[in-house]
């Protein structure tokens, strides 16, 4: 696999991320990955060598980029329960500043940066994202209906938008929800608002699983339903992003 380090140029400037993709001289489907909320570490270049190892160039922006280069905070090596309040606390400021509408700017920015890369193959795009990065993956999805043909959310809160931004979306929807994130009847709900919708999906608890659970640098690892995760991820953008390599 290649990496690159690279800036993306925004409406507020230049947002800094990463691309991995493979090393082969030729040009690959496009994934935009979205991080989590601790942000860009090496677990999530792990996550994206792995992903561009299946074939695809991926993506992954600094999502705080307007207050600093990734990383944004200082990061322990393990995320454990212990220091999970402090770094939340530097942390929630962040999130709260990254409102709709930059993450809405900040997408537009992404995917025109995407698209336009030189290893990057000719059609649609996928977006995939993780706790708070699913909620961006499906809000760019549904602003951008015939250019992303595939969304993936994972432990996040893909709902909280209401079902009037489900509607919106074309792409192919695939979400794994963690145990403790989503009742069996909240599941429910929104497996109908999807079904309204007209939006093709899965939608799955994955059974005993707490939030964060792909991610290996955290106490919620769940190693058996991080495999289960690339199960249904790499099927869903193997159906969707049928491209040619030239």
């Amino acid at each position: 696999m290649l990496t690159k380090t690279l800036q993306i140029p925004t409406a507020d400037g230049q947002a800094d991320a990463f691309a991995a993709f493979p090393d082969r001289g030729e040009r690959h489907p496009g994934v935009l990955m979205y991080a989590d909320g601790f942000g860009i570490r090496p677990v999530l270049r792990e996550m994206a060598h792995e992903l561009a190892g299946h074939g695809y160039y991926v993506l992954v922006p600094n999502l705080f980029y307007r207050h600093g280069p990734a990383p944004v905070i200082e990061l322990p090596e393990h995320i454990g329960e212990e220091v999970r309040p402090a770094v939340f606390a530097q942390l929630m400021p962040l999130i709260e500043a990254h409102t709709a509408e930059r993450v809405l700017s900040d997408a537009d920015a992404y995917l025109r940066f995407l698209t336009t890369q030189p290893e990057v193959g000719a059609g649609p795009v996928a977006v995939t994202g993780y706790c708070i990065g699913g909620l961006l993956a499906m809000r760019t999805a549904a602003a951008h209906p015939g250019q992303v043909a595939a969304v993936a959310g994972f432990h996040g809160p893909v709902g909280a938008d209401g079902p009037d931004s489900l509607h919106r979306l074309t792409a192919e929807v695939y979400l794994g929800h963690a145990e403790t994130d989503m009742t069996p009847e909240a599941l429910g709900e929104l497996n109908q608002v999807l079904d309204a919708a007209g939006v093709g999906y899965t939608s799955e608890i994955y059974p005993g699983t707490v939030h964060g659970f792909t991610m290996s640098d955290t106490d919620a690892f769940h190693p058996a339903a991080l495999q289960r995760h690339w199960d249904r991820l790499l099927p869903l953008l193997g159906r969707t992003l049928k491209q040619t390599a030239l």
